[in-house]
């Protein structure tokens, strides 16, 4: 299965979404085997570590559907466009990626046709549920990337300055909390042509925001529902900020 819905049947307003939930790699892709050490698959290059549990766990406080991929990144990344070059990596943090490196063009367009073209358009059916649906994105990043130096936000609000509805609420929200570090379109910028955001939001006029958790603070099953307990009711408080 591309994907895994939950509540779908919730009445909330948001739909809240999981690009990269999952390190599975389909057994019809390479073996079920990339290549890589079970210790690799377990990094953040394979996946958001932590970021399902958030967004499960965010979607029943927020009422909410939920949408998760069911496959790795590194077998195709559902949150880059299709003519993006790093939809299949081929290296990634200084790993590199043994089943992608000779990829075929035929072997990426079966992963799009049995991965990632089913997820966007489940993502797609969940979207138009509801004509004010808001996007809620949940990703989660690494505290240190190698040779670089250690990131300091906890939290991190991502967005494009095409739509900052939204984030610039929940970033102020956020920043009023005192013992947070938080992220202004970091650890990395939110505008990513293509992308899911891109795709599902900004391309249809729809509300949004891209959160990233620091992996290691939602590790446990206890910190994913800790997070997402704080952050239910600062997202709320923000929509309505921007409802005005």
């Amino acid at each position: 299965m591309a994907f895994g819905i939950e509540g779908e049947g919730r009445p909330g307003r948001w739909l809240v979404t999981c690009d990269h939930a999952s390190n599975r790699v389909p057994p019809w892709v390479a073996g079920g085997d990339l290549g890589l050490p079970a210790a690799d698959m377990a990094r953040h290059i394979a996946w958001d570590p932590g970021a399902a549990g958030v967004a499960r766990a965010l979607g029943r406080l927020l009422d909410s559907p939920v949408i998760r991929s069911d496959f790795s990144r590194l077998v195709i990344d559902p949150n880059r466009g299709e003519d993006d070059p790093t939809l299949v990596m081929r290296l990634y943090d200084g790993t590199i990626v043994p089943a992608n490196r000779r990829i075929t063009p035929a072997e990426i367009e079966e992963r799009l046709a049995r991965l990632y073209r089913p997820y966007h358009a489940a993502y797609a059916r969940l979207a138009v549920r509801r004509p004010d649906t808001v996007i809620l994105a949940i990703h989660s990043f690494t505290r240190c990337l190698a040779g670089r130096p250690p990131r300091p936000w906890q939290v991190g609000v991502l967005y494009s300055h095409l739509d900052e509805r939204l984030s610039r609420p929940l970033i102020a929200r956020l920043a009023a909390e005192p013992d947070l570090c938080v992220g202004d379109n970091e650890p990395y910028s939110g505008h990513l042509p293509g992308d899911a955001i891109d795709r599902h939001a900004l391309a249809t006029g729809r509300m949004n925001t891209l959160i990233e958790l620091r992996n290691d603070l939602i590790v446990s099953a206890e910190g994913q529902e800790t997070w997402a307990a704080r952050l239910a009711p600062i997202l709320i408080a923000a929509l309505e900020d921007a409802d005005g």
